[in-house]
Order: C-alpha cells, then structure tokens, then sequence
C-alpha cells in the first residue's frame, strides 16, 4: 500500500513540474513573440520576401522569396479574417489603386498593400478614401510593410481608414487563426498635430 501511496505521489510530482515546466515555456514564448523587435525583424523579412528587385539575385533555397504581385494574396489571405472571408484581390493593373475588396455593397471594405522600405505618404490613402466614395464602401485600409508618416495619419484621422504597419501585419499574421485577431483594431495615437507641414 505504501509503494502505490509513493509512485501516486512521484506522479503527481512529475506532472506538477512538467506543468509549471511547460507554463513557464509558454510564457516567456509569448514575450518573445510580442516583443516589438521580433515584430519589427519579420516586418524586414516580409519586406525583402516580396520587394521588387532591381536586379536578379540568387538566394538560399532556405528563404521564401515571392512575386511582389502574390504580397497582395499574402496580405488579404490574413486581412480576410479581420475584413471579412468574401475578399478579392483585383487585377494587377487597371486597379484604380485598389489592391483588394472585401464585402459587396454598403459592407465593402477596400483595401491597399504597400511593400515599402520607407514610410508611406498620405498619397494611398488619399486614393483608397477617394475609391470608397466612389464606391460606397463602408470602410478602407492600407497595409504597408513599413510605417505611416505624420502627415498621413492626420490625414486618416476621421475618414474610417484603417493604417496597418509592418508590426500590425506581424502581429495578425501571428493571431489570424485565433479569434483575437478579429478584436485587433489600429487606431492613431490621438497626440498627432491637427495641421499638416506640408500642404497637399
């Protein structure tokens, strides 16, 4: 009887450590992943995945290196679970600065990608919110895989456009199966000048 009290015993030790063990793991997995420099390398790597080259180079058979046309596949396959799962990307050309629609009718939402290295401008989102009037689109967004300047994200303050940076792409990328990427909102910091530098 005492040897089944003591193997009980031994296995409900071993199963509480393994159990700590594995939470502890868990934990400082989930640092790692949400901290901002992971977040800001992969924003790199999606980059250099899908930049458009100005001469041929060759890389490891180890790295993913894609048309930069499929980055906007690449990002509406994410963004659907945000935007909606009735999402097409237009054609390459002929687009009228659209690059992907989710939704018909007064629920459509356009959407924008970016593959840039520097931040964007106001210019694409001047052209989205152009296109969701023209459109009668409910909402818009533009993705980039850097980040937005100054002047655009005053310009996109009040116009329910969304602006999704590297890291925001990171971060849905890393969640987009979880049902918490669909509470993720981006929302401009509220301390941004309400006059621009420059004028449009």
């Amino acid at each position: 009887m005492e040897y089944i009290l003591i193997v009980i015993l031994l296995v409900f030790i071993i199963y509480q450590w393994r159990k700590n063990k594995d939470s502890k793991e868990l934990k400082v997995n989930k640092q790692y992943l949400s901290s901002n420099e992971f977040k800001s390398t992969l924003a790199l790597g999606i980059y250099q995945r899908f930049c458009k080259e100005n001469e041929e180079k060759t890389y490891s058979s180890l790295f993913l290196k894609s048309n930069p046309l499929s980055f906007e596949d690449f990002v509406g396959d994410i963004l659907k679970h945000k935007y909606g799962e009735n999402m097409y990307v237009t054609k390459s050309t002929g687009d009228f600065g659209v690059d992907i629609e989710h939704g018909i009718g007064t629920d459509k939402v356009l959407g924008q990608v970016k593959c840039y290295k520097v931040d964007v401008g106001y210019e694409p989102i001047a052209l989205i919110h152009s296109n969701m009037v023209k459109q009668g689109a409910s909402k818009g967004y533009v993705v980039t895989t850097s980040d937005f300047t100054e002047n655009a994200r005053w310009y996109a303050d009040g116009l329910n456009i969304d602006l999704i940076t590297g890291t925001d792409l990171v971060e849905m990328w890393l969640n987009y199966t979880d049902p918490i990427s669909e509470a993720i909102s981006i929302d401009p910091p509220n301390n941004f000048p309400k006059q621009m530098d420059t004028p449009i």
